[in-house]
């Protein structure tokens, strides 16, 4: 699309040699946001055995749920038989054995602060490595947050998780220009997937907080679309239910792929591009809309929503991997909505 850029979170040598804010800010709290689903993931597996027929098992006592049996259970299960059976399989075992906790928010506080802007990443060195990382803290809350994604073989997350009260970090930046627009008329739309979502929830909060979420003494919608596998891998869902059920102008819409395989999850499924599309008043398409987008754009919410997105009249910011973002510029050129109105971050 012209005029759009996804702008990159920079790259480690660049991110270090931004100015220097601390080397001696104070983690002040580490608190998991997933949680430990194994008992989830036992139930989920004996309902698989039984549907299969393979229920001896439990009866008989050849499989126990702790731990979990997993080469009997896929031996039993033959999940080559059918890709979605294999797929659940799959999951369920990647579920089961991921470390916890597996997502975090980290927070730290510095001699005297900083200012930032909503959007803006800084850059954390600790134990010699630097990472940069998106700010989820509203530039007006006390202490600063991040959302670590624990990445198992990664070089610096593994610590941070497992980070105590009081450990020093030394920090850098602020930078990026992923940032909000000025106040107007329009409607605000959040995309994200993962803790792509964490320069959102700075914005949401701050936007909030100065009454940016009014123009001219009328309310703008705000909404937050943010696509994980797991309920729990939603970074800060809480938060963002907290403003959905208090504030008629706030939308909250998680669409998780794999979270029906351990709860009676009844929200949405599809990526977040298809369920926005859900979301979009099919009239105000543009001409040239492809079939595909049409497509969704004809299904019924899952949430029944009163209200419907006009793509002309919509901000759109977009934040994850880089090809995930690169693709929901795609679809923001494909409904219409205008190039200078579209604001995109990826990284990895």
């Amino acid at each position: 699309m012209e005029g759009i850029e996804v702008k990159p979170h920079n790259q480690q040598e660049a991110a270090e040699s931004l100015p220097l804010i601390s080397e001696t800010a104070r983690v002040t709290s580490v608190e998991p946001m997933d949680r430990r689903r194994h008992a989830d993931v036992a139930d989920a597996v004996a309902t698989l055995l039984d549907a299969h027929d393979e229920d001896h098992l439990l009866e008989s006592g050849e499989w126990g749920p702790d731990p979990i049996d997993w080469p009997q259970v896929e031996a039993a299960l033959d999940p080559a038989s059918g890709s979605t059976l294999e797929r659940k399989v799959e999951s369920l075992r990647d579920r089961d054995e991921r470390p916890y906790p597996m997502l975090v928010d980290l927070r730290f506080e510095t001699e005297g602060g900083f200012e930032f802007q909503p959007g803006q990443y800084v850059t954390v060195r600790y134990e010699d490595v630097s990472r940069p990382y998106s700010i989820a803290s509203s530039p007006t809350a006390e202490d600063t947050a991040l959302a670590i994604r624990h990445v198992p073989d990664g070089t610096l997350t593994p610590m941070l998780v497992d980070a105590d009260p009081g450990h020093e970090l030394e920090i850098r930046g602020p930078n990026g220009e992923f940032l909000l627009e000025s106040p107007s008329s329009r409607d605000i739309v959040f995309l994200a997937t993962g803790t792509g979502v964490a320069p959102f929830k700075s914005m949401i909060d701050y936007t909030f907080e100065e009454g940016r979420d009014v123009f001219e003494d009328e309310e703008r919608d705000v909404w937050l679309f943010l696509g994980c596998a797991w309920e729990d891998d939603l970074p800060y869902r809480e938060a963002f239910r907290e403003y959905d059920a208090e504030r008629e102008n706030f939308h909250f819409v998680p669409t998780l792929s794999r979270e029906e395989y351990l709860s009676k999850w009844d929200g949405e499924t599809d990526y977040v591009q298809h369920t926005l599309m859900k979301y979009v008043d099919e009239s105000e398409l543009a001409d040239d809309a492809p079939v595909e987008l049409r497509e969704f754009a004809a299904m019924d919410p899952v949430a029944d929503r009163d209200r419907r997105l006009d793509p002309s009249t919509m901000e759109v910011y977009a934040c994850g991997l880089s090809a995930m973002a690169y693709g929901l510029v795609d679809v923001a050129e494909s409904i219409g909505v205008s190039g200078r109105h579209v604001h995109v971050e990826g990284y990895g």
